[in-house]
């Protein structure tokens, strides 16, 4: 898209999101009330908030989405299968490499302490803190990455079936590959947070966004659907997207700047782990496939981003509300949102590399 066809918020999406992120931080931290409160509307873990915010956020780009497309997407079977093996056979075991390097390591000195766990038992913070980013990197990204592969002009059929894809292999997978890397023997699952989570910010908005489409286009046509209903809908996504975080940054306001060196710390393996699987897909092993820019993008940025509200609950749930990694999953939202915004604005300054006729 033209620069000057953007809208302001598109333009200068950066700024307002990092605005808001600061906001809702000094939010968070000057009146915890109004968090906390916000976050007493929750069901398994799930803000109801958040979730509508969500909601919003989703719905029109499942609205543009072509679903005859997304049946043509499926049969694609090498960016799928690629994403799969990027999400399973390696992100899981290179988040718990990356982690011991960086907390068990390097960091290790600079993060004394134990706690005790939910459980009774004690062990040492940094400990605590790899668990938390193993969560997280066990549970691949179900609902925002859709936002993350539609800013980069990627394939949303890809998207949405990977999504699919994913929501039920967490189901499957998750409390094996967790019980695993934590060493945790029967781990405890989320299962209501997954389900709840998955429905609310894919399921519905995918049925909303068929239906409407649908309708839509009966009643005044593809070009006035085009031409008129997207664009009035498009400020609309990005203005969930940047309420969604004042909120979640709100809820944690007053742990991130209580924690600033802890975060930093937790935050240096987390936002490395991300560049070093986006590399890997988008640089690597998409380009040794050959695949095109649009499946290329997607295939990446679902690699490189998390399910963190799957995550934060299971450190709750295993380790108990205030443990070391119940933070840990928490920085991973901090980091997420600037972090696939970059990436996202990499992948299109980029587009190039995907030119083979080009290339060669």
């Amino acid at each position: 898209m033209p620069k000057n066809t953007l809208s302001i918020f598109e333009r200068y999406l950066t700024l307002w999101v990092l605005l808001c992120i600061v906001g809702g931080t000094l939010l968070g931290a000057v009146r915890p009330s109004f968090a906390t409160t916000l976050n007493d509307f929750s069901v398994y873990q799930v803000s109801i908030p958040i979730a509508v915010c969500l909601f919003f956020m989703m719905y029109p780009i499942m609205v543009k989405i072509d679903f005859s497309q997304v049946l043509k997407s499926s049969n694609a079977i090498k960016p799928v299968l690629l994403t799969l093996f990027i999400n399973w056979a390696i992100k899981p075991f290179s988040m718990l490499a990356i982690s011991y390097l960086f907390l068990g390591y390097l960091f290790k000195d600079l993060l004394p302490g134990t706690e005790i766990l939910a459980t009774g038992e004690t062990v040492e913070l940094w400990r605590s803190y790899i668990a938390g980013t193993i969560l997280l990197g066990i549970a691949p990204c179900t609902a925002m990455v859709l936002m993350w592969g539609h800013l980069a002009k990627g394939n949303d059929g890809l998207t949405l079936v990977m999504v699919a894809l994913n929501s039920l292999l967490m189901l499957l997978l998750y409390g094996p590959l967790g019980g695993l890397l934590l060493n945790v023997n029967a781990m405890p699952v989320p299962w209501q947070t997954m389900v709840l989570s998955v429905s609310i910010y894919v399921a519905l908005p995918l049925m909303a966004g068929y239906v409407s489409r649908k309708g839509v286009i009966q009643a005044k046509g593809l070009l006035w659907f085009n031409q008129v209903f997207v664009p009035w809908l498009t400020p609309v996504s990005i203005m969930a997207l940047l309420s969604t975080l004042i909120l979640l940054f709100s809820f944690k306001g007053d742990v991130i700047i209580g924690n600033p060196l802890t975060i930093l710390w937790i935050a240096i393996p987390l936002i490395f782990q991300t560049l070093v699987i986006f590399s890997l897909g988008y640089f690597a092993l998409s380009r040794w496939c050959r695949l095109s820019y649009d499946n290329a993008a997607p295939v990446s940025l679902i690699g490189a981003s998390n399910h963190f509200e799957v995550a934060i609950a299971s450190a709750v749930v295993l380790f108990g509300l205030s443990s070391g990694a119940a933070l840990a999953t928490v920085v991973g939202v901090l980091i997420e949102v600037p972090l696939m915004l970059l990436l996202v604005s990499l992948c299109h300054r980029t587009r190039h590399l995907f030119d083979y006729h080009r290339a060669v």
